[in-house]
């Protein structure tokens, strides 16, 4: 059985029962600290690393294990996310450790923002990687986030390398990320790797808007609007598919 320590991490909250973050019936615990600045986050109160409430791996654990049976039933699991989990790299592997000693089912959502020696560490504990792509594009990631896009690919091939089963997630933004040009090279890109399991299509929506106007951050896509269904669908036909079904 893995050993905890008494390293803390700052968590900002934690869902018991969530139905969105992988399979089943989830256990989600949202990390502090996040290095990117992506223009529709819908969680910007978990950027700052300092925040939250400072727990150790023992006292999530303790935690967890109240709703083991609803996760077993249910084939879920739990969940780690964010702000950006590889923030706190230590406390992340610690806490996959722990929670795959326990038999828990663990998933990761993350944009992959890591060195490669904290990306091994923690996938060989996690069995299933829920991985934000916002775009194919440098140009067009580096607006949507800050940031450059090569960390993201550098998970995806470790995740690869390692077989662990992924799910890729992508946010239609209307002006933004409905290039179909980059959609369909996103396809093509994506189909090399044998260890995606799913590709979810999820429309930019903006109900994390007033968290920004409370912290007093100037949000740039007031007036964008939602993609409307038939964007959404085609943008679904040209990418989404489910290898655990077809």
């Amino acid at each position: 059985m893995a050993q905890t320590s008494e390293l803390k991490a700052y968590i900002h909250s934690v869902e018991t029962a969530g139905m969105v973050d992988g399979p089943g019936i989830r256990y989600i615990i949202f990390f502090q600290g996040c290095s990117l600045r992506c223009l529709y986050c819908h969680n910007p109160d978990t950027w700052k690393l300092i925040g939250g409430k400072e727990m150790t791996v023992a006292e999530l654990l303790d935690d967890v294990l109240r709703y083991k049976s609803f996760m077993r039933f249910s084939g879920g699991g739990v969940t780690i996310t964010g702000g950006e989990p590889f923030m706190q790299p230590e406390f992340l592997i610690e806490l996959l450790a722990a929670l795959k000693a326990k038999g828990i089912h663990t998933a990761l959502d993350t944009a992959g923002f890591t060195g490669e020696g904290n990306a091994r560490k923690a996938l060989y504990n996690t069995d299933l990687l829920l991985l934000d792509i916002k775009s194919l594009d440098p140009d067009t990631y580096k607006n949507l986030t800050g940031a450059h896009i090569d960390a993201s690919l550098r998970m995806l091939d470790i995740a690869k390398e390692q077989k662990v089963p992924t799910w890729i997630r992508f946010v239609l933004v209307p002006g933004l990320t409905d290039n179909f040009d980059h959609i369909k090279q996103m396809k093509e890109y994506l189909s090399g790797f044998e260890n995606i399991e799913k590709i979810e299509v999820l429309p930019f929506h903006k109900m994390g808007e007033y968290k920004w106007a409370d912290l007093g951050i100037s949000y740039q896509l007031s007036n964008t609007p939602s993609p409307d269904e038939t964007s959404l669908e085609k943008v679904r036909r040209i990418l989404e598919y489910d290898r655990r079904i077809n």
